[in-house]
């Protein structure tokens, strides 16, 4: 095996070691570097395409902002999971017209429902590496100074590759801090509902199954996005037409069968995988737990508010799909970190590789910002029960309260110089967020959350209250419900247009106002810029230290013969690997595919597991014709396979070894939730919706021939 220098180690990833086709989230980039691991996992399309994100395949797929979709059809159809689309299907409802409960077929174009003003998809046409340009100013310097100097040269960037409209930018960190991409999207604004199963097809099982095997779900929705006349992204209008992408998938008709090759291509969000051993050690023994009971007390909350009226129920569906989906995720890392004693393998883990690195040439330099980074890292301790709760004292409409005073104090200065996500370059997406929320927000129930988050937050330490806090929310939880119910009372910003015209003021105007939640979040504003400046410091010492403990890394795991990728971020990755069974526990054996029989043995008729009688009939007839598996003889629901998957690739594109569109990536297994963090292949599995299961729905059940046809597949 070559020995990798420690200075030249980034240079040499996959030159200096090995892959393992079911573990990795690779860039393009290295995915031409991986053809034998490829060839010999048995896809059969040429990797060097996949190195090129304006080209098929890697041009079908898009990014939805948290989750993944694909290109189905020339004409913009775009498919994803019912999960990812239930804002739009939640913001298209009413009790009246209840499309969570009942589902939406659009019968032709002029039917599709808009998906709101902020919803967006995003092609990349751009991935770009930038260390140099991004770390040219930084050189020499410390914390804060460190920090601004990489903000500015990403905001440089981002506003030259922005310079060109309809394009949206970004530089993205690798590796800790040690490389940057630029990324460039194309920005498609006018975002439409095509069809939806009701969500006791597209969320079967609901909680109970989350992240459990065998799953019965059909998980999944259509999108179509439209642009301008002129074929450039532009916002909702009758007269836009339906966009023409680079790539579209064509669905295969082929049957999945076990040990085929399997692809995913999507939006990863985070992974921690090389993290300190202190850092695994924070997550497992104090943040997570905290998370858990966190989230479980503000599910239980919201239930409570919501009790008893249909309205709030519809208006809080989507924010309580999303908190159970954070709090089994949050439970299921605890527990899967827990079963893989992950603190002391992390820990004597990094303990072997200290002690190798102490013995390279150019080690001791290393293991001295090694220990520095220990320090920052011990440092953020102190604030961390603040940390966690702060975020939830800013809910809906005091969120919006606050993101419009800083908005209107961040116009006050040149817009290079204004805080990322407050540039003029997000005020569109700002608007539409103020837009949606009358759709996603009731006082009362915000004033019980609020109420819920401020009794964790009196119980801090005196050291970790602040002031403006207290000026606004009183010292106790019943100055509290006083300071709450005034506040609610007396704002004007539950009406639209009047969140709008503040949007709209400058900060004097708004600092003049007699509104009590723009008077609030005036008050409140000096505490979070301050903790921000705070927060910036430490990023900027992290930032600047962490690249030495991910060299060392890098360089320790190739001197084992280990592959290395970074850490998900949230840019376009793709993984490869098998349909796979799992034997997670002695004595039991999971098989990769379901089938609709399994949706009849759960049925109960009661929620979560209240199969609609439309598609239990189907069942009954046994009807499944083309879409029948040839071996099992019925119909397949979900299937299982080995990819390395994880938050944000909800929605992505599964393929087969030539390229065809097999399924669609909804979840993953309770045993391999933890692999944010650690990865186990013993365990690790991703739930994907068959398209077989999709294309059945849509011919027999639910029927929408149209789009079977525009995707040119057979009615049965």
């Amino acid at each position: 095996m070559r020995r990798c220098h420690l200075s030249a180690v980034l240079g040499l990833l996959l030159a200096c070691s090995g892959a393992r086709a079911d573990e990795g989230m690779w860039l393009p980039a290295q995915l031409p570097q991986l053809a034998a691991q490829l060839k010999a996992a048995g896809f059969k399309g040429d990797p060097a395409q996949l190195n090129d994100v304006t080209r098929p395949p890697l041009a079908a797929v898009v990014s939805l902002g948290g989750c993944t979709a694909s290109f189905v059809s020339p004409q913009g159809l775009i498919v994803t999971n019912h999960h990812c689309a239930m804002g739009a299907i939640q913001l298209n409802s009413t009790p009246e017209r209840n499309l969570i409960r009942d589902g939406f077929i659009a019968a032709q174009r002029s039917e599709e429902l808009s998906a709101g003003p902020a919803a967006r998809v995003w092609v990349t046409v751009g991935f770009d590496k930038v260390t140099d340009r991004i770390l040219a100013g930084a050189r020499g310097k410390t914390g804060r100074a460190y920090y601004d100097a990489v903000d500015a040269a990403r905001k440089a960037a981002v506003a030259a590759c922005e310079a060109e409209p309809g394009y949206r930018c970004s530089v993205v960190e690798m590796y800790g801090g040690a490389d940057f991409y630029l990324i460039k999207q194309l920005e498609l604004q006018d975002i439409r509902l095509v069809y939806a199963p009701p969500e006791s097809i597209g969320n079967y099982g609901d909680e109970i199954d989350n992240f459990m095997w065998p799953r019965h779900s059909g998980d999944f929705a259509f999108y179509r996005a439209y642009v301008g006349k002129d074929g450039k992204p532009a916002p909702f209008s009758k007269d836009n037409v339906p966009y023409q992408p680079p790539a579209h998938f064509t669905v295969s008709t082929a049957p999945v069968q076990v040990g085929d090759f399997a692809m995913v291509a999507g939006y990863p969000g985070v992974t921690f995988r090389h993290r300190t051993a202190s850092e695994f050690a924070n997550q497992i023994d104090w943040l997570l737990p905290n998370r858990v009971a966190l989230l479980d007390g503000l599910i239980r909350t919201i239930d409570a508010a919501t009790a008893g009226d249909p309205d709030k129920q519809v208006r809080y569906a989507s924010t309580v799909a999303s908190l159970k989906n954070n709090l089994k995720r949050a439970q299921g890392e605890l527990d899967g970190l827990r079963r893989s004693d992950a603190v002391r393998v992390r820990r004597e883990d990094e303990t072997a590789m200290l002690a190798w690195l102490a013995k390279q040439p150019d080690g001791r330099r290393a293991l001295a910002e090694i220990r520095a980074l220990q320090v920052q890292l011990d440092a953020q301790q102190a604030s961390r029960e603040r940390d966690l709760i702060l975020p939830f004292l800013r809910p809906g409409l005091l969120g919006a309260a606050v993101q419009i005073q800083r908005l209107a104090l961040e116009r006050g200065k040149p817009d290079a110089l204004r805080e990322t996500g407050y540039q003029q370059r997000d005020e569109a997406l700002i608007e539409g967020g103020l837009k949606q929320l009358q759709r996603r927000y009731d006082p009362e129930v915000e004033k019980a959350t609020l109420r819920f988050a401020l009794k964790r937050y009196f119980a801090l330490t005196p050291a970790q209250r602040l002031p403006e806090f207290d000026a606004v929310f009183g010292r106790d939880e019943a100055e509290a419900a006083q300071r709450l119910d005034a506040l609610y009372a007396g704002t004007r910003l539950g009406d639209t247009a009047t969140r709008l015209a503040a949007l709209r003021q400058d900060a004097a105007q708004l600092a003049a106002s007699d509104d009590p939640l723009l008077r609030a979040a005036l008050t409140l504003q000096p505490a979070l810029l301050r903790l921000e400046a705070e927060s910036k410091q430490r990023a900027g010492e992290l930032l600047r230290l962490r690249p030495a403990y991910m060299r060392a890394l890098i360089a320790y795991r190739q001197s084992q013969g280990r592959a290395v990728y970074p850490d998900a971020n949230g840019t376009l990755r793709v993984s490869f690997g098998k349909v796979s069974p799992l034997s997670p526990r002695d004595g039991i054996d999971y098989r990769p595919l379901t089938t609709v029989a399994g949706i009849v043995e759960k049925h109960t008729g009661v929620a979560p597991f209240d199969a609609p009688k439309p598609l239990l009939d189907a069942i009954a007839r046994g009807d499944f014709g083309s879409t029948a598996d040839p071996v099992l003889k019925t119909q397949t629901v979900d299937f299982m396979t080995n990819l390395d998957t994880t938050g944000g690739n909800s929605g992505s594109p599964v393929l087969d070894a030539e390229g065809r569109l097999i399924g669609l990536n909804f979840d993953s297994n309770w045993e391999a939730v933890s692999a944010s963090w650690m990865y186990d292949p013993r365990y690790k599995r991703a739930i994907h919706v068959d398209m077989r299961y999709l294309r059945w729905l849509l011919a027999k059940v639910y029927p929408a021939p149209h789009l079977l046809q525009e995707m040119q597949l057979p009615a049965q």
